[in-house]
């Protein structure tokens, strides 16, 4: 099939789509990568008057340390991050999630900042970001900017607090505690496909070796942090015994839908697995 009818814009820098996007507000659709909105226009899910294109804005494709923060032009490919030396020396949870995206070439092409917009409810990104306690920038010419939460970001599938006017700009992403270890684990049909289950896991140790923090964070609906485990953990020597228990208290009333790929009871007992092998993942690497 073939898209609707749409207006097409390319602008080279920020000011210039910002202004593009007051101009034309719900009738407008950034552009990013494409390889999400692209097939849904073909499907004409999405019918856009006014596609405005950022792939020529330079400004917006960056990775880069501040004061032992790591910060994510939304433009960046996922590919560019992967392969980053900063996200390998500095936040391994962020590289290990983005290599299960899709494939090499769905990398090359695809964003971070558009894969976080598109809000996709097995998409890797959005739960490594709750994870990690990243925060984004979002600017509009109307209210200039503000800073939300990740885990505030995305209200449920494929809806996220943007308004229509504005773009997300920035992800930033904090620096790990000393001795954290991590781990990534996600089930689907085949390598590349869409995840029928992802868990990311963060355990930090302190120096007599309990757990002093740890984060564990769920594909849903929305990214879910699993709080309620996280707190049964601290104060905890790592053990097999108790990350069992975690993963139990974690996905015993997590909300799940099901679909033709998976039942919402597959998901949850594949998602308890998931956070029992991270979590073991996790504390060995911290140690």
């Amino acid at each position: 099939m073939k898209p609707a009818a749409f207006d097409y814009y390319d602008p080279t820098t920020l000011s210039e789509a910002m202004d593009l996007m007051a101009q034309f507000g719900d009738a407008a659709r950034p552009l990013a990568g494409g390889q999400s909105l692209v097939p849904l226009m073909n499907l004409r899910l999405a019918r856009p008057s006014h596609l405005v294109d950022l792939n020529r804005i330079d400004e917006l494709n960056y990775l880069k340390l501040d004061h032992s923060e790591l910060r994510i032009g939304t433009m960046t490919r996922q590919r560019q991050l992967e392969r980053s030396k900063e996200a390998r020396n500095g936040w391994p949870l962020l590289r290990e999630a983005t290599s299960f995206v899709g494939h090499v070439q769905i990398r090359n092409r695809g964003t971070v900042g558009g894969s976080l917009c598109h809000a996709y409810p097995s998409a890797e990104l959005p739960v490594t970001m709750v994870a990690l306690g990243a925060s984004f920038v979002l600017r509009s010419r109307r209210d200039r900017e503000r800073m939300v939460r990740a885990d505030e970001f995305i209200t449920g599938p494929m809806t996220t607090i943007l308004e229509a006017d504005e773009l997300l700009v920035e992800i930033r992403v904090p620096a790990l505690p000393p001795n954290t270890g991590w781990s990534f684990q996600e089930v689907s049909r085949r390598h590349g496909d869409f995840a029928l289950a992802a868990v990311g896991a963060l355990v930090s140790l302190d120096s007599a070796g309990a757990i002093a923090r740890a984060r564990l964070t769920f594909a849903g609906p929305t990214p879910l942090r699993a709080e309620n485990a996280e707190n049964l953990m601290l104060g905890q020597r790592p053990a097999e015994p108790l990350f069992r228990e975690a993963a139990r208290v974690a996905t015993k009333d997590l909300p799940q839908d099901s679909d033709i790929h998976a039942s919402a009871d597959y998901r949850r007992h594949a998602s308890e697995v998931l956070a029992r092998r991270a979590l073991n993942e996790a504390a060995a690497r911290a140690h």
